[in-house]
């Protein structure tokens, strides 16, 4: 994900805080008081920027997703052509990392809220998502190009499910420090896509 330099919008507090509030209570049990608190504002005042925490939810996890995708395909055409596909994965490998080691909270509310979601909404993350595991997939394929494609979308899946581990990692203090915790995760999503290339995947 790329580092911001400015700072945040008050829309963008308030969505930080409900996502942090709905991953440690969950959904149902977040009044909107409660992340108007949060951010120092009072909780009707909550509804000049969201109709309500439905709306939040539902900007979270389509944000995200949409999010994703964009940064990966940035990081695709950034590497233009001619670059190692080798390089085209670390990068792709780095952006994830940094998402789920920064987004901790949208990773839990994704495995536990998603079906809140209204249809349309929850279609649209599952048509994001689908973008983003097919871009993957590409790469993958270019750098192990004898890995068949149904071969190719498990790893991406299972790396993601690798990556999206962090929420269960312990609390932030109890990890060995962002940076470690980066490059381990970084060498074990590699070492499972160069253990997809065996044979008998194939």
């Amino acid at each position: 994900m790329a580092i911001r330099t400015d700072a945040p919008t008050r829309r963008e507090q308030i969505l930080k805080e409900a996502a942090r509030l709905f991953a440690e209570r969950g959904f149902h049990g977040v009044g909107v008081d409660e992340i108007g608190a949060a951010v120092g504002i009072s909780g009707p005042g909550l509804y000049r920027h969201f109709p309500g925490k439905d709306a939040m939810l539902a900007e979270l996890l389509v944000g995200i997703s949409g999010q994703l995708l964009t940064g990966a395909k940035r990081r695709v055409q950034e590497a233009g052509e001619g670059c190692a596909p080798g390089d085209v994965l670390d990068s792709l490998i780095e952006g994830h990392i940094d998402f789920a080691l920064d987004d901790r909270p949208l990773i839990t509310l994704h495995d536990r809220e998603l079906d809140r979601l209204r249809d349309s909404d929850r279609k649209l993350v599952r048509q994001l998502q689908r973008q983003y595991v097919e871009l993957w997939v590409g790469v993958v394929r270019e750098l192990y190009p004898e890995l068949a494609e149904p071969a190719a979308r498990s790893a991406v899946h299972s790396v993601f499910g690798l990556l999206n581990s962090t929420p269960h990692l312990g609390r932030r203090g109890s990890l060995p420090g962002r940076g470690a915790t980066a490059e381990l995760l970084h060498r074990m999503a590699r070492g499972a896509f160069a253990a997809a290339e065996s044979p008998e995947l194939g």
